[in-house]
């Protein structure tokens, strides 16, 4: 299943307006980046959960989707609890895993998973070019905006043509190894993907320019708030605020 896919999944998330998903998205994360206290953070967790159930995503796909943010988030579990000063906790060889380092490592994972599953639960569930609209209707710069629709556009193509050049070396008998050998050749494929890449941009930017592009997008669906955007919108409200509150309560009680 593509990304693309996803949008075809009949729930209530998928009828939000997407200026409302990025708008909710953008400030659900902002909350759960600053805030420190696990209660907070579980909560945001378990109410990313209960999105995601709603937009009615299959597990296989959320599990992987979640790979790569995790296999990032186990790299600072070896190295957080061991580096980050604090109260030893017990000794592994001559190295100690203190609380602090535990608890850092532990909100980390969890602020990483709640922001990736409200990232996918309403983002994912938007067609792209729906959702390039979306950011240019939110007035976000039209550079930015380009960059998001070419990347996602012409990675595929990209990732093709790394298949063929490295279908190429291996008919010629390459074989990768720890040897200048092979970081050379790897290095010749990086440049040949950045000579083509520059090949093609120059290729697409002319075929564009010839056809009277001008800077623009144009789409034929008008954005319009419905019902269900505004109980959106209040449901976020009222989650930010009982979040806000959890953590700002923690704070006062702790500076007490």
């Amino acid at each position: 299943m593509t990304v693309e896919e996803l949008t075809n999944i009949n729930s209530l998330i998928n009828r939000i307006d997407p200026r409302v998903k990025i708008i909710e998205v953008f400030f659900f994360s902002i909350v759960v980046a600053v805030s420190n206290s696990l209660p907070v953070l579980l909560s945001a967790l378990i109410i990313s959960l209960g999105i995601i159930l709603t937009a009615g995503i299959p597990a296989r796909e959320i599990f992987r989707r979640l790979v790569p943010v995790n296999i990032m988030i186990i790299f600072l579990w070896f190295f957080l609890p061991f580096t980050t000063e604090g109260k030893p906790l017990f000794n592994i060889g001559t190295l100690a895993v203190t609380h602090e380092g535990l608890i850092y490592a532990l909100r980390i994972s969890i602020k990483s998973n709640a922001m990736m599953l409200m990232l996918i639960s309403l983002i994912a569930s938007t067609p792209i070019f729906t959702l390039g609209h979306a950011m240019l209707e939110l007035k976000m710069p039209r550079k930015l905006v380009h960059l998001f629709f070419f990347t996602y556009r012409y990675i595929h193509v990209m990732d093709k043509e790394y298949i063929r050049l490295i279908n190429a070396i291996k008919m010629r008998g390459f074989r990768p190894g720890t040897n200048l050998h092979t970081y050379r050749t790897f290095a010749y494929i990086v440049g040949m993907l950045l000579i083509k890449s520059f090949d093609r941009m120059q290729r697409v930017r002319n075929a564009m320019l010839c056809r009277g592009f001008k800077g623009n997008f144009y789409t034929i669906r008008n954005f319009s708030f419905k019902k269900i955007d505004v109980i959106s919108i209040a449901l976020m409200i009222a989650i930010l605020i009982v979040l806000g509150i959890m953590e700002w309560t923690k704070i006062t009680y702790s500076s007490i």
